[in-house]
């Protein structure tokens, strides 16, 4: 991931609304969920939630696709993942303490995937 893009995403998410609905669609997974539907669990405006899914989509962390009269949303993984790894990967600096928690999540989500 270039750098540019790393800002662009967490620009995106530095917004406590964005952040919630982004969350909020990590954890729908591949399924995601219908923008009324994320309007209601966040408790945020329709006008606001757009806004809020325009600029998370424009960074490239939320995809949709119209399923019948419903816009769907869904987290893009693949870019969470290319964020996370831009974060980390210079981690620990030779001190395997420091990104140990990391390792934890990394592994609760690897046992995630063989569910």
């Amino acid at each position: 991931m270039e750098t540019d893009s790393a800002v662009d995403a967490l620009s995106a998410l530095a917004h406590p609304g964005r952040l919630q609905v982004f969350r909020l669609l990590v954890r729908a997974g591949e399924g995601g969920m219908a923008a009324g539907d994320i309007a209601r669990a966040a408790e945020i405006l329709p006008n606001t939630l757009s806004t809020n899914l325009n600029i998370l989509s424009h960074a490239g962390l939320v995809t949709s696709q119209r399923d019948g009269r419903s816009i769907v949303y869904r987290a893009a993984y693949d870019r969470m993942a290319e964020l996370l790894v831009f974060l980390t990967e210079d981690c620990c600096a030779g001190n395997a303490a420091i990104c140990a928690p990391l390792a934890q999540v990394a592994t609760r989500a690897a046992a995630c995937n063989a569910c």
